[in-house]
């Protein structure tokens, strides 16, 4: 018998709801304090999970969300590419 796996859910920082991992976007802070897209979802370093939604990473940008939750600035090249992502995959 097959065992059933648990998705794992992880909480966007701007909307604060619980969605599966698969459906949000990764952003790392690693110790260099370098900050980019996690697409694997792997690197190390502390992450922070957005939708991926246009309107949510407006209001990431306009709220500075990200930027609090991983406690340091965010380059707009970080905010392009996840932009980026997510009109992709749309």
């Amino acid at each position: 018998m097959a065992k059933i796996r648990k998705e794992p859910l992880r909480k966007c920082v701007v909307t604060q709801e619980q969605h599966p991992k698969k459906e949000l976007i990764r952003i790392v802070k690693n110790n260099q304090g370098d900050v980019f897209v996690d697409p694997t979802g792997k690197q190390n370093g502390r992450g922070a999970y957005l939708k991926k939604s246009l309107s949510v990473l407006e209001k990431a940008i306009k709220t500075k969300r990200l930027e609090r939750h991983l406690e340091t600035t965010i380059d707009s090249t970080v905010y392009e590419a996840i932009r980026q992502l997510i009109e992709d995959e749309s």
